[in-house]
C-alpha cells in the first residue's frame, strides 16, 4: 500500500518547497474536489474553490498541528470554508435570471448517465433510509446542505459530541450498505 505523509508535505510547503504542494495537489485534488462539488453543486466553481483552498494550504502551512488532527482532514476543512463561504456570498447575490435557468437546462446530462445516477441515488437512499431519523438529517444537512458539525448540532438540538458520533457512525453505516 502506498503510504503518503500529508503531515511531511504540508511541514515542506511551510518552507516554500513548491515541490510539495505539487505533490499534495496531485495526491489530493480530486479527492478535494468531491468535497468541494458537494457543497458547490457546480464543477467549474468547485475548480475555483479547490484553486483557492490551494492557495490557502500554501499560505497557512505553517499554522497546521498535528496534534489538532490529521493533514487531509485539515486541508478538507479548508476546501469546505471555501465552499460554504462561496454559497453564502452567492446566497445574498442571487437574483433569478431566465438566461441562467436555460443554461442549467442545457448542461443537462444525457440520459443514460441520468439513469446510472438515479441508480446510484436510489441505492444510496435506501441505506439512508436504514439510519435513525436525526442520524439521517445530520448527514443531509452536513453532505447536501454543507452545515458545520456545530451548526448541525444548534439545528438538531443535541450535544456537538453526538452530532460528530452521529455522523461518523452513520457514515461507515452507509458505506457497508452501499460496498
Amino acid at each position: 500500500m502506498d503510504v503518503f505523509d500529508h503531515e511531511s508535505e504540508l511541514a515542506a510547503c511551510a518552507r516554500r518547497d513548491a515541490s510539495a504542494l505539487r505533490r499534495l495537489y496531485e495526491r489530493e485534488a480530486p479527492f478535494l474536489l468531491a468535497v468541494a462539488l458537494r457543497i458547490v453543486r457546480r464543477r467549474d466553481v468547485a475548480a475555483d474553490v479547490i484553486h483557492d483552498s490551494f492557495l490557502d494550504i500554501w499560505e497557512r502551512a505553517g499554522t497546521f498541528d498535528r496534534e489538532r488532527g490529521a493533514a487531509r482532514a485539515w486541508m478538507a476543512s479548508i476546501v469546505r470554508y471555501r465552499a460554504l463561504k462561496h454559497m453564502r456570498r452567492t446566497a445574498r447575490e442571487r437574483e433569478v435570471d431566465p438566461d441562467a435557468r436555460a443554461a442549467e437546462v442545457d448542461d443537462a446530462p444525457d440520459p443514460l448517465s441520468a439513469l446510472a445516477s438515479s441508480q446510484e441515488a436510489g441505492r444510496l437512499h435506501a441505506c439512508l433510509a436504514q439510519l435513525e431519523p436525526k442520524r439521517r438529517r445530520a448527514i443531509t444537512l452536513a453532505y447536501t446542505d454543507g452545515y458545520s458539525h456545530a451548526e448541525i448540532a444548534a439545528r438538531l438540538g443535541a450535544p456537538l459530541g453526538t452530532v460528530k458520533a452521529w455522523i461518523r457512525r452513520s457514515l461507515l453505516a452507509l458505506k457497508e450498505c452501499l460496498s
